[in-house]
């Protein structure tokens, strides 16, 4: 094995030859399978940005912020709601079998209950 050669320097001193070590180095790779139009989105964001399109889809990952699709109230208004329907088949198939008159309250009860949920979900969105 070679050992690199020292130049002596203007000063005296000697210093290794070739380029310096960088402080970070980057050894871990991420591979992310995108479309041909999405690599043409992201070069031309990083071209306005006028950085690489590395250092752009790492500095955009570091700081973008990402919300959640659903919240977790909302997750729990639809898991009530998932309730509700599968209530509310039941009262389907309990009206066919023994008719409609008998179950009608409990159809008005569940119904306003739909409602209300709805509402609370419609006052989220604004």
């Amino acid at each position: 094995m070679k050992k690199l050669a020292k130049v002596k320097g203007t000063d005296g001193k000697t210093r290794k030859r070739g380029r310096p070590k960088k402080a970070i180095t980057r050894s871990v790779s991420l591979v992310v399978r995108i479309t041909p139009t999405e690599r043409l989105a992201i070069a031309g964001k990083a071209r306005n940005a006028g950085m690489r399109i590395s250092d752009w889809f790492r500095q955009s990952a570091k700081t973008s912020v990402i919300r959640p699709r659903l919240s977790t109230e909302e997750t729990g208004y639809l898991r009530t709601l998932s309730g509700m329907a599968n209530n509310l088949n039941q009262l389907t198939k309990l009206a066919h079998t023994v008719g409609l008159v008998s179950i009608m309250a409990d159809l008005r009860r569940v119904l306003g209950e739909v409602e209300r949920l709805m509402e609370r979900m419609g006052r989220d969105d604004s």
